[in-house]
C-alpha cells in the first residue's frame, strides 16, 4: 500500500474512533508511518482528508436491467436496496462517519451530495423499467427522490435490519402511489 493510501485508511480510523476534529494530522502521520509533512504534500488541508475518503465508498452504479422486473417496482425496489446495502457493507463505519462530518464540513457535504444524485438517477432507472408502461415523468422524479432519501438516511446512520420492516411499508407505500398514478388514477377515490 502506498503512502497516500496508508495516510487515507489511518483517517479513516482515526475519525471513526475520536472524530475529526480531536484526530491530529501528526496521530494520523504515526499511524499510518509516515512523516507528518507527507499528508499535508497529498491532502493541503486536514478537511481534503475527508473529501478524499468520499471516494473510497464503493460504487453505487446498479445495472437497472438486473434489478427491475416490469410490472413489480415494490420488488425492483427491494432489489435495489439490496445491492445498494451489499455494496455498502464493506465500508458502513466509513460511511456513517462521512455524513455525521457533513454537517460541519462543506467541501465533504458537496461530495456526498453528488453522490446522492447518483442515487436518485439510479432509482429513478429502477421505477421506469419496473412501471408497467414505462412511465416517466414528474410523479417518478418526486418518488425516486424519496426514495433515495430513504436509502441515504439508512446508510447514513448505518441502521439496517432493525428497521426492515419500516423500510418494507415505505417501499409499497411508494409502489402503490407509483402504480396507481400510472394506471390512470391522479385523484383519491370517491367513498361509496
Amino acid at each position: 500500500m502506498g503512502a497516500r493510501e496508508r495516510i487515507l485508511t489511518a483517517a479513516g480510523e482515526l475519525f471513526a474512533e475520536h472524530g475529526f476534529d480531536a484526530t491530529p494530522t501528526s496521530r494520523i502521520a504515526e499511524r499510518a508511518q509516515v512523516p507528518k509533512g507527507l499528508i499535508h504534500y497529498y491532502f493541503r488541508h486536514k478537511q481534503d482528508l475527508l473529501t478524499a475518503l468520499v471516494d473510497r465508498l464503493p460504487e453505487e452504479a446498479v445495472e437497472s436491467d438486473g434489478v427491475a422486473v416490469r410490472g413489480d417496482v415494490a420488488g425492483s425496489l427491494r432489489r435495489l436496496v439490496l445491492e445498494f446495502d451489499t455494496r455498502l457493507e464493506s465500508s458502513l463505519l466509513l460511511s456513517h462517519l462521512l455524513w455525521r462530518e457533513a454537517d460541519t464540513h462543506v467541501a465533504l457535504r458537496e461530495a456526498l451530495q453528488t453522490r446522492f444524485q447518483a442515487v436518485v438517477d439510479q432509482v429513478r432507472r429502477v421505477m421506469e423499467a419496473a412501471l408497467p408502461t414505462g412511465r416517466k415523468g414528474g410523479d417518478v422524479d418526486t418518488a425516486a427522490m424519496l426514495f433515495a432519501r430513504l436509502i441515504n438516511y439508512r446508510h447514513a446512520v448505518a441502521r439496517r435490519g432493525e428497521h426492515d420492516d419500516e423500510l418494507e411499508r415505505e417501499i409499497g407505500f411508494i409502489a402503490r402511489a407509483l402504480e396507481l398514478s400510472v394506471g390512470g388514477m391522479t385523484k383519491a377515490p370517491k367513498p361509496a
